[in-house]
């Protein structure tokens, strides 16, 4: 994604997140707002790597759920921490910031932290991490008002630590919890996958699964065919592979860039995703593969990101967020 690692590829300078400044305690506590039975989620870039520099304040209003990109990592396995690059975002200070969030919640929206990237070397594979991931998180969801995490861990994770890490934390957030997850085609391509599988595990305190339909080269779909990248076959029959492997409709979503500078690979026209949720949940504007059946509790969409989508004149969510907020 969602990667750091892949914007420098390109040859974009991502400068390093400066230190949280010391600040007074405040209190974060607004109450959390449901998540919409269909929901847009969208990746803030806390990072200039020439994507449009926004506050949160100024993330599109069509993005329910805003993913804070990203954790980081310490010293200690499975901790993380968050570091606003302030000098990287034109001075935006750790008050306004969560000011901002408290202002996005108190207009319905879920305020998430994302924990990983292409980057990102959050390790959670014993009792030890998985507790020190659980009461990191916990802590940055008091400090700033966080509503849940997004689970954006590219280089694996281990099942079992990790559904463990995630159950601790529901238990500690209660009620309103947000949990998303950004897997890889790859890692959705069987339930036997250790993704798949710590999907399937928390399915009962799950938000939504937006699996990056990006930077990925061709798959398989649920018929066993080979579909490439780029159309909405790879969308909806990747998509089968979730929806009949045992996840919820609910729980399921698309995940794509928002433009072709969003990603290495992968872009389609917001049109192509609006065919591929109108193909799994009502069964029209498909390609070739169409489902046995549609999913019209299909959850929503996602996209890298709400920066990359300022950039290119908001035309992403402008128009893939109103289909979404009006399927059936």
């Amino acid at each position: 994604m969602l990667a750091v690692g892949v914007l420098a590829a390109a040859g974009i300078a991502v400068p390093a997140a400066n230190a949280t400044e010391e600040s007074t305690p405040r209190d974060t506590s607004v109450a959390p707002a449901a998540v919409p039975a269909h929901a847009v989620t969208g990746y803030w870039q806390n990072f200039n790597n020439g994507a449009t520099i926004q506050t949160l304040a100024e993330v599109q209003d069509q993005y329910d759920i805003i993913a804070v990109s990203f954790a980081d990592a310490t010293s200690t396995p499975g901790e993380v921490t968050f570091n606003l690059d302030s000098a990287g975002l034109g001075g935006y200070t750790v008050e306004q910031f969560k000011a901002d969030l408290a202002a996005k919640k108190a207009d319905g929206k879920s305020v998430i932290i994302s924990i990983g990237g292409e980057k990102g070397a959050v390790a959670v594979n014993d009792d030890a991490s998985a507790g020190a991931f659980a009461d990191s998180a916990y802590r940055l969801m008091q400090e700033y008002g966080f509503d849940g995490v997004d689970i954006d861990l590219e280089n694996g994770l281990n099942s079992t630590y990790m559904t463990q890490a995630l159950k601790s934390l529901s238990a500690k957030a209660g009620s309103g919890f947000v949990l998303t997850m950004a897997p890889q085609t790859i890692d959705m391509q069987s339930t036997s996958n250790e993704y798949f599988k710590t999907a399937l595990n928390v399915k009962d305190i799950l938000t939504v699964v937006n699996m990056q339909y990006y930077n990925s080269g061709s798959m398989l779909g649920c018929d066993g065919k080979v579909y490439s990248q780029g159309s909405v076959d790879f969308l909806t029959a990747l998509a089968c592979i979730q929806l009949e492997g045992g996840l919820d409709p609910s729980r399921v979503g698309i995940g794509v860039p928002a433009s072709a500078r969003g990603a290495g690979s992968g872009y389609v026209e917001p049109s192509v995703v609006n065919n591929a949720l109108d193909c799994l949940t009502q069964g029209t504007n498909c390609g070739s593969f169409k489902p046995s059946k549609t999913y019209p509790g299909l959850r929503g969409a996602m996209t890298w990101s709400t920066n990359w989508d300022a950039a290119a004149g908001s035309a992403w969510s402008n128009a893939v967020g109103p289909h979404v907020h009006s399927l059936p």
